[in-house]
């Protein structure tokens, strides 16, 4: 699995999925349009080319490390799937973290969104960040019950976005 090569932060593993650090290789690669063997046919999805644009315009910033930015890789064959992350929420306060997430469609119905959330809830806990906040654009029901499985619960919406948050301190 070449994407692992150069990720010198502990990996989140579950059962089928490993949560390494983006790498400046596939970060690149993904800016510059170019194709890698061990990317599923529709990966990256608008969300990590977005990522992807970010975290090469700031190689320095909080994109990068332990609760930076993370690739979906299938164990199963080290395919990449999708991008997680968690990202400082300082509105929400000084400790707390966003938790983003998306699974490219050929692999969407499989789970691998809640195992994805539960591995960075965990890694947010081990941190010391809280509480885990999201947002969830209108109608992604979808989305609302990964959040929902993992503990989180709604708190309202902000700019027609509903809001979720779990103080991580507590138990799931």
């Amino acid at each position: 699995m070449p994407v692992l090569a150069s990720t010198p932060e502990p990996v989140p593993a579950g059962p089928r999925l490993l949560l390494p650090g983006w790498t400046p290789e596939v970060a690149a690669a993904v800016v510059a349009g170019t194709r890698r063997g061990d990317w599923a046919p529709d990966f990256p999805a608008e969300g990590d080319r977005t990522i992807a644009r970010l975290l090469a315009r700031d190689p320095a910033g909080p994109g990068w490390g332990e609760l930076g930015h993370r690739l979906l890789v299938e164990r199963d064959g080290g395919t990449i799937v999708g991008g997680a992350g968690l990202f400082p929420a300082p509105d929400d306060g000084p400790a707390a973290v966003e938790l983003g997430y998306g699974v490219v469609p050929s692999r969407r119905g499989r789970g691998y969104a809640v195992e994805a959330a539960r591995l960075l809830l965990a890694l947010a806990r081990s941190a010391g960040a809280s509480p885990l906040v999201a947002g969830v654009e209108p109608g992604n029901p979808a989305s609302e019950r990964v959040l929902q499985r993992i503990g989180m619960r709604p708190t309202g919406t902000r700019d027609g976005v509903a809001r979720f948050r779990l103080d991580v301190g507590s138990t799931t």
